[in-house]
């Protein structure tokens, strides 16, 4: 139970915030200030420093061919690729192929999924998808933004995944929001809507690491760079980032 004395704080501290510097918080400490021009040349070296600390970096979510990977990326809304992972095994030996799952009783699709969170709208995505593909595109996945855009259920981050991963195609940079984060505090953007963090990006960065670059980023984000503390003693983009407090 808080004592009188925290009460009475509490109580003050509605009245009149007290602003002394002895009061000022340091638990965490702050970031730097100092302006950075997000120019191609910081950009291509903030790329070069990451490839070199994460050369294993690739898409998180396991796969075996494009639908396995449409279908794992509609589940990873909200959801860890960690979770999406432990799921799809058992999804992908019910459902192996678009013609299997557009023909799935949802709720069996929804046992299947329900630890991923909003499974019903996600069971509703997944078979419209797969309806979709059989209807438009004999079952198979397309290879191009517009056609992969107007299934139900993937926008133009999951179909950037799509297009990278599955057909090594680089047509845009995936923005989660790791890659949201990072561009942020590593000056690349001030942006904080995903398409016009995409577009800064696709200007500082060559079109060939598009698909590597969102990798990295959220490799690193996992890592080091993470949401409350981030491990600036042991980022290797330190002495470049503004954000930086080391």
């Amino acid at each position: 139970m808080p004592s009188r004395r925290a009460h009475a704080n509490a109580e003050v501290s509605l009245k009149a915030p007290d602003r002394s510097p002895a009061r000022t918080r340091r638990a965490t400490p702050r970031a730097r200030t100092r302006k950075v021009n997000p120019t191609p040349e910081l950009a291509a070296e903030y790329y070069r420093r990451l490839r070199r600390a994460y050369p294993d970096a690739k898409c998180a979510l396991n796969h075996r061919n494009a639908f396995e990977l449409l279908v794992a990326t509609i589940l990873s809304a909200q959801c860890t690729d960690a979770r999406v992972n432990m799921v799809t095994p058992a999804l992908f030996a019910a459902y192996p192929d678009a013609r299997a799952l557009a023909d799935a009783d949802p709720a069996d699709v929804e046992q299947h999924i329900k630890s991923t969170g909003f499974f019903r709208s996600k069971t509703k995505s997944l078979i419209g998808m797969a309806r979709a593909l059989v209807e438009r595109h004999g079952g198979d996945v397309p290879a191009s933004m517009d056609a992969l855009t107007k299934l139900p259920g993937v926008g133009r981050k999951t179909a950037n995944v799509i297009l990278g991963n599955a057909f090594g195609r680089n047509e845009g940079i995936v923005v989660d929001t790791h890659v949201t984060r990072l561009a942020n505090r590593l000056g690349l953007t001030t942006q904080h809507d995903p398409v016009k963090i995409e577009s800064d990006l696709m200007a500082l960065f060559p079109k060939r690491q598009w698909t590597m670059l969102s990798h990295l980023l959220i490799e690193h984000g996992r890592r080091v760079c993470i949401a409350r503390t981030p491990k600036c003693p042991d980022c290797p983009l330190a002495d470049l980032c503004p954000s930086s407090t080391v």
